[in-house]
C-alpha cells in the first residue's frame, strides 16, 4: 500500500470524520432501524402465536387481540424504517454536500493540490467519490441493524428449540465473515473503476475545450480513438467492479438461502418429530425466510462500507492540511506590506521585493521561469494573505451570464465601486448579456472585464500578469493611467509582471531580471539604458 503524504488523512480517518459529524442523526437513524428489525424479527412469532393461540381456540376475540397486536407490531416497524431512511438519507446528502465543499475549498486555495490530477479526474471526485464516501453512515446502521435482527431471531429460535438457535448463530456469522473476506477484492475494483471514470472524464472535458481546434487541424478522428480507448478502459473497470460485487452479492445469497433451507427443514423434521407445535413451526419458517433479511442488510452494509473506503483514499489529498515549503520570505499583513527577502527557488537567486500600501511596482523578467515561480510562491505558499493578496493570471475566465455577475466578488462591492473599476478598465458601455464564458465578448473586452474584476476586489495586494496585451495603443495608454491611479486610490500594493511601456512607466519603480539573474531595481525611464531591458520592452 503506498505511503500516505504528511498531512493527509487516512481513507480510515476520513470515514470516522463522516461518523462523527453525523453522529446524533447517526445514532438516532440506529435506534430506528434496529427497532425496525426486531419488530420485524418478531412479526413471525406473533403468527405463530396467532395461529397457536388464537385460530387454534377458536376465539373471535382472541383473533382480534392477536391481529390487533401484529397491526401494531408493523406500526411500530414502519415508523422506525421510516425515521432511519429519513436520517440516513438526509445524513448521506449533506454529508457529501459537507465533502464537496471542503474538496472545492482545498482545491480553489491551494495551487499545489493538483497532484498530477486533471480537472475530470477532480471533478469525478467531488462528485461520485464524496457521494460513496459519505455512505458510509448509512452502511453502518445497516450493519447493526442487521446484527440486531440476527440477535433477536436467533432469541425466538432458541427458546423455540435450543439447537435451532445454535444452528443459526454458528450458520450466519461464518458466512458474514466470508462475505467481508473477498470485500478488499470489491474494494479494489471500485478504485480502479472510478479512476478510470474520472480519466475518462478529464479527456471529454478537455476535448470539448478544444473541439474548434482539433476541427480546424482535423485532428478530430485522432481525438476520437482515444476516447474510444478511454471509455474502454473504463468499460473494463466497471465490468470488473461489477464482477467483483456480483460475487460479494451472489454469497449473500448463497447464504441466505442455506440458512431458509436449513431452519424450514430443522423445523419440518421437529413437527414431524412431535418436537414443536403448529404455531411454533409457523414461526419457524417465518423466521427461515427473514433470516434473509438481516444477512442482506449486513451484506449491503459490507459492501457500502468497501466502497466507502475506495472513495475515501481518493478523496483524502483534498481533505489535508495546506503543506508549506521552506521559502524564506515573510510578511506584514497588518499594513498590507509584502516583503520578500533573500528568496532562493528555482531560478530566484536571492530575490528581494518590497509592495508597499499604494505603490505599483513593475516586474521584467528576461527568463519567463522568474515570473512564473515567483507567481507560484506568491500563489502556492502564502497562505496567511488570502483574502488579501488577488492574483490575476493571464489566463482569462469569465464566469456568469450577464455583465454584473461576472463582476461578482463575492465581497459584497457597492455599485459605485464597480462603475469605478469599469470605468478603470474602459470596459464600461460593454453588453450586459454574456454567452458562455463570454465568448460574445472580443479578447480585449474579456481582458478589460477580467481587470475591472480584479479592481472592483479592492485587495490589499493586486498582481497582474500582461494584464493589457489584447488592448490597442490607444486604449492600452488609456487604461494604464487609471489602473495605476485607481490603484494608488484603493491604497492597495500593486505588482504588474508586464513589458508594456505605458505600464511600466506608470510605475513608482521597475524590478529587472536579467538573463543571469541579477536584479535591478530603478525606474523605468533609467532602465531604458539596459540594452536587454530596452529589448524587451519595445519589441
Amino acid at each position: 500500500m503506498p505511503a500516505v503524504p504528511a498531512g493527509v488523512p487516512s481513507a480510515r480517518e476520513v470515514l470516522r470524520g463522516v461518523v462523527r459529524r453525523r453522529s446524533w442523526s447517526l445514532a438516532v437513524a440506529a435506534a430506528g432501524s434496529c427497532v425496525h428489525q426486531a419488530c420485524e424479527a418478531l412479526v413471525p412469532l406473533a403468527i405463530g402465536l396467532v395461529v397457536q393461540d388464537a385460530v387454534a381456540s377458536g376465539r373471535l376475540g382472541d383473533a382480534l387481540v392477536a391481529v390487533g397486536c401484529v397491526f401494531a407490531l408493523f406500526v411500530v416497524l414502519s415508523a422506525g424504517g421510516g425515521l432511519a431512511f429519513y436520517l440516513n438519507a438526509g445524513g448521506a446528502l449533506r454529508e457529501a454536500h459537507v465533502l464537496r465543499s471542503q474538496g472545492v475549498a482545498r482545491i480553489l486555495g491551494d495551487r499545489g493540490i493538483g497532484g498530477g490530477r486533471s480537472a475530470g479526474e477532480w471533478s469525478s471526485i467531488l462528485t461520485s467519490d464524496a457521494t460513496a464516501t459519505a455512505q458510509a453512515a448509512r452502511a453502518g446502521s445497516n450493519v447493526l441493524s442487521g446484527a440486531v435482527g440476527l440477535a433477536v431471531t436467533a432469541a425466538v429460535l432458541l427458546n423455540i428449540d435450543v439447537w435451532l438457535g445454535l444452528g443459526t448463530l454458528l450458520t450466519v456469522p461464518p458466512l458474514i465473515l466470508g462475505i467481508d473476506a473477498i470485500s478488499p477484492r470489491l474494494e479494489a475494483r471500485l478504485r480502479e473503476r472510478a479512476q478510470a471514470a474520472g480519466l475518462a472524464a478529464a479527456l471529454a472535458a478537455e476535448l470539448v475545450r478544444a473541439l474548434a481546434p482539433l476541427r480546424a487541424f482535423g485532428g478530430a478522428g485522432e481525438a476520437l480513438r482515444r476516447y474510444r480507448a478511454a471509455t474502454a478502459r473504463c468499460l473494463d473497470a466497471d465490468i470488473a467492479a461489477a464482477s467483483a460485487n456480483a460475487v460479494v452479492a451472489a454469497v449473500g445469497l448463497v447464504a441466505t438461502a442455506t440458512v431458509t433451507v436449513a431452519l424450514a427443514t430443522a423445523a419440518g423434521w421437529m413437527a414431524f418429530d412431535g418436537r414443536i407445535d403448529v404455531g411454533q413451526f409457523v414461526t419457524v419458517v417465518a423466521m427461515a425466510s427473514f433470516v434473509g433479511d438481516p444477512v442482506s442488510r449486513i451484506a449491503s452494509g459490507i459492501q457500502q462500507l468497501t466502497a466507502a473506503r475506495a472513495s475515501a483514499a481518493r478523496i483524502a489529498p483534498l481533505l489535508g492540511e495546506v503543506a508549506r515549503d521552506g521559502v524564506d520570505h515573510r510578511e506584514m499583513v497588518d499594513t498590507g506590506t509584502v516583503v520578500l527577502e533573500g528568496v532562493f527557488a528555482g531560478p530566484l537567486r536571492g530575490l528581494t521585493l518590497w509592495l508597499d500600501p499604494g505603490s505599483v511596482v513593475g516586474l521584467v523578467a528576461l527568463d519567463p521561469a522568474v515570473a512564473a515561480t515567483l507567481m507560484a510562491i506568491l500563489s502556492g505558499e502564502r497562505y496567511n494573505l488570502r483574502g488579501r493578496l488577488l492574483l490575476a493570471p493571464h489566463e482569462i475566465h469569465l464566469f456568469g451570464r450577464t455583465l454584473t455577475e461576472a463582476l461578482d466578488t463575492g465581497k459584497a462591492t457597492d455599485a459605485a465601486r464597480v462603475q469605478a473599476a469599469l470605468h478603470a478598465a474602459s470596459a464600461d458601455g460593454l453588453p450586459e448579456h454574456l454567452t458562455e464564458a463570454g465568448s460574445n465578448l472580443s479578447g480585449g473586452q474579456r481582458q478589460r472585464v477580467a481587470l475591472a474584476r480584479a479592481l472592483a476586489a479592492e485587495p490589499a495586494v493586486l498582481v497582474l500578469t500582461d494584464p493589457l496585451t489584447a488592448l490597442d495603443a490607444v486604449t492600452e495608454d488609456q487604461v494604464a493611467e487609471r489602473l495605476t491611479t485607481i490603484r494608488r486610490a484603493q491604497g492597495g500594493a500593486t505588482l504588474l509582471i508586464t513589458t508594456s511601456p505605458p505600464l511600466l512607466s506608470r510605475c513608482d519603480h521597475v524590478l529587472y531580471i536579467d538573463t543571469r539573474g541579477t536584479a535591478i531595481t530603478a525606474t523605468h525611464a533609467d532602465l531604458m539604458s539596459e540594452p536587454g531591458y530596452a529589448a524587451a520592452v519595445l519589441r
